[in-house]
């Protein structure tokens, strides 16, 4: 989700449409609290066992 965010912040900035950098920039915060939260240990996406 967060390589999604980063790569629509660039189009957006490169093609100057905005609505495609706030997207990104939405998709990138949302990727790096669930990363964060997924590194802390706690379950995301209700995923308890990783196999």
């Amino acid at each position: 989700m967060t390589v999604l965010g980063v790569i629509l912040l660039i189009i957006g900035f490169v093609t100057g449409i905005w609505i495609l950098w706030t997207i990104g920039i939405v998709l990138v915060a949302i990727g790096l609290v669930l990363w964060v939260a997924g590194a802390l240990g706690h379950a995301v996406g209700g995923r308890r066992h990783y196999y």
